[in-house]
């Protein structure tokens, strides 16, 4: 019994260290399993800026194509780039581990799970706190997942993010402090914020927001694909177990009513 509890204490120890906890604020994701056209959105952007060094092998082209209504000539015109792969095949990628190990110092994680294991709120903050680091390898630092060992490949959507100054406003516990005579925010200057340099990305910070949130919602549906599907069953085995309860209490009442 004390061996299998240290070889436990051990397979867990990886995930603690992979956490690396902060303590920085998590963004609400906010994302929408039902809005087909942000999925497509997101699996583009996952196809284009992650699938160069993450693969998603616990799923299959064919069906993320049929879940998200894209015909499969355009998922395999669009959204397939290994050549020889077909419509059926796990969405894996070409870089061997052997070299990544060699590039990043390990293999790049799998994605298809990743949303279960960290959340979706989670992913959503770590996409958008990269900013620029001249002394980490990658030149890019991460405001949640400190020292990691991961460029900011969306740098060029969101643009050059920096440590530097910004008006911030003046928190009051969880509300933003007010102006009693305008009703305007306080706002303050503070130096340890993200900002983002001006002109340097290809999309404004609300395009960068959506098209984050559209890649986060598409590694939540890879994570669990049905899990609408789940939902809407649910639904209906507790309404049967609701009518079934009814027929059930009154069988009972009749078996113990001459039971005194």
């Amino acid at each position: 019994m004390k061996k299998q509890l240290i070889a436990l204490c051990f397979a867990l120890l990886p995930c603690v260290v992979l956490a690396a906890p902060s303590n920085y604020p998590l963004e609400k994701a906010n994302i929408d399993l039902r809005d087909k056209a942000a999925l497509q959105d997101g699996a583009r952007t996952f196809v284009n800026y992650c699938m160069g060094c993450h693969s998603a092998q616990f799923q299959r082209y064919e069906r993320v194509a049929n879940d998200l209504g894209i015909p499969d000539e355009l998922m395999l015109e669009n959204l397939v780039f290994t050549e020889g792969t077909l419509i059926g095949d796990h969405m894996k990628i070409g870089m061997r581990p052997q070299d990544s190990k060699v590039w990043f110092g390990g293999a790049p994680p799998d994605l298809t799970m990743v949303a279960r294991v960290r959340g979706n709120d989670w992913l959503y903050t770590y996409l958008k706190t990269f900013y620029e680091d001249p002394s980490r390898p990658f030149g890019a630092n991460n405001m949640l997942f400190p020292n990691v060992g991961m460029p900011n490949v969306l740098m060029e959507l969101q643009g050059r993010q920096v440590i530097g100054c910004k008006a911030m406003p003046v928190m009051d516990g969880n509300t933003p402090k007010r102006d009693p005579l305008t009703g305007e925010t306080i706002k303050d200057e503070q130096c340890d914020v993200l900002t983002v340099l001006p002109d340097t990305g290809t999309q404004t910070e609300a395009e960068f927001d959506t098209t984050v949130r559209n890649l986060v919602a598409f590694l939540a549906y890879s994570a669990d694909p049905i899990k609408l599907e789940r939902h809407r069953i649910g639904v209906y085995v507790l309404l049967y177990l609701a009518f079934l309860f009814v027929f059930a209490f009154l069988l009972k009442r009749e078996y113990w009513k001459d039971v005194h």
